[in-house]
């Protein structure tokens, strides 16, 4: 990869988010399936529906940039989804595996708010304020998605009587 310009930097980041979403959208189902708690299937089940929509987003941003997806593999987002694989695959005390879920669900949130974060700061340095409303529309998500998932912990965990 060459990196001679902002724009370059700014589809290559496009790029990245794209293909970890469309990752996050084949293992959201999964992490629903494997939640314990109602209230935790329900959030991922949200979520999914949500990161549809994400992508969606991103495919408007590259249109209105008149650039197309590269076949590119975002290798972070595997490795967090490879580690959330594992949660899902977890046998256990089911309060707790819900709590692993999360925090794995929290990973790929925070990994996102950074990836879409640049990406807007870099939208608005070039003047592609449309691109970087779409943008923080999806950032203001996975912040909203992160916080929900923290609430979310802290009921489950303290509905959980503690272990000696």
């Amino acid at each position: 990869m060459k990196l001679d310009s902002l724009r370059t930097l700014y589809v290559h980041e496009l790029n990245d988010l794209y293909d970890a979403e469309n990752q996050l959208v084949k293992v959201l189902p999964k992490l629903a399936k494997a939640a314990t708690s109602e209230d935790l299937r329900l959030a991922f089940e949200r979520h999914s529906d949500q990161t549809q929509v994400h992508v969606r987003r991103l495919e408007d941003a590259f249109s209105l940039l008149k650039e197309t997806q590269a076949r590119t593999t975002c290798k972070a987002m595997k490795g967090i989804l490879e580690e959330a694989e594992e949660m899902i695959n977890a046998d256990g005390d089911p309060a707790i595996k819900d709590a692993g879920l999360i925090s794995a669900a929290q990973r790929v949130e925070h990994y996102e708010m950074a990836g879409y974060g640049c990406a807007r700061t870099y939208a608005e340095m070039l003047g592609e304020e449309d691109s970087a409303a779409l943008l923080q529309e999806t950032l203001n998500d996975e912040r909203a998605t992160d916080e929900s998932l923290t609430e979310l912990a802290e009921r489950l965990i303290h509905a959980e009587p503690a272990h000696a």
